[in-house]
């Protein structure tokens, strides 16, 4: 079904999680569905469902309310820390995705891998045989690399099926990269009054935005511009 054009104050959603204006670290999204911690308030849900267009499912990994920063994922599978539990995984299993936990060193899987439905970039420092697992599970091919020179790709940026905001001090080399990788155009940014790393800040599918309270007017409009919201 075809999704209502929404006006801009709709599309995007400033909010804090509890106070925190990181909003990116306790939630992340796709055009099918967005994962969020567990016992945020009811108005604050509404907002987050209202921009982005899509269901929501509440989730709390072991005793962790970061899942923004414990999990990656695009409409085919879910790839997580291997802290979750057994019913954690049904639950995301039941709302249609394969599920890999991941056992790696590098387990935040959110602040290390940055994907979206075509192609993913993942910490440089990740084990061959971990991104073997990921790229079967998320069915995209992986690519290592860095971005602003920082291993934490997923902090680094935001990738959506329309476009990639990434961190102002990206190499030329890295924004084409990241470019190839997700075959869509890929700008800089800033969010919650000039911080750099987008993946803290801000969750974006193709319908809209949530980010931090701090952020700014300007920083919204280039948001919408990289996302290509405005169409």
């Amino acid at each position: 079904m075809k999704q209502p054009r929404l006006n801009q104050e709709s599309r995007f959603q400033r909010v804090n999680f509890l106070e925190n204006p990181n909003v990116g670290v306790f939630c992340k999204a796709t055009d099918n569905m967005c994962i969020i911690r567990k016992a945020l308030p009811k108005k604050i849900l509404k907002r987050v469902s209202t921009a982005l267009q899509v269901n929501l499912v509440e989730l709390q990994i072991a005793d962790a309310n970061i899942v923004g920063s414990l999990l990656s994922f695009n409409k085919h599978g879910v790839v997580i820390s291997n802290i979750v539990g057994e019913e954690e995984i049904s639950l995301l299993e039941k709302n249609g995705l394969s599920v890999l936990a991941v056992e790696d060193k590098l387990n935040a899987v959110g602040n290390d891998i940055l994907v979206n439905d075509t192609g993913g970039l993942v910490h440089p420092k990740m084990k061959k045989d971990t991104i073997k697992d990921i790229e079967a599970c998320l069915q995209i091919p992986l690519t290592t690399g860095t971005i602003a020179g920082l291993d934490t790709v997923g902090m680094a940026a935001v990738a959506t099926n329309k476009g990639v905001l990434c961190h102002p001090k990206v190499t030329d080399e890295e924004k084409d990269v990241l470019a190839s990788v997700f075959q869509v155009p890929v700008m800089i940014g800033t969010i919650n009054h000039g911080v750099p790393l987008i993946g803290s800040g801000l969750v974006a599918n193709r319908y809209g935005a949530v980010v931090g309270s701090l952020t700014t007017g300007i920083e919204l409009g280039r948001i919408e511009e990289a996302m290509q919201l405005n169409e």
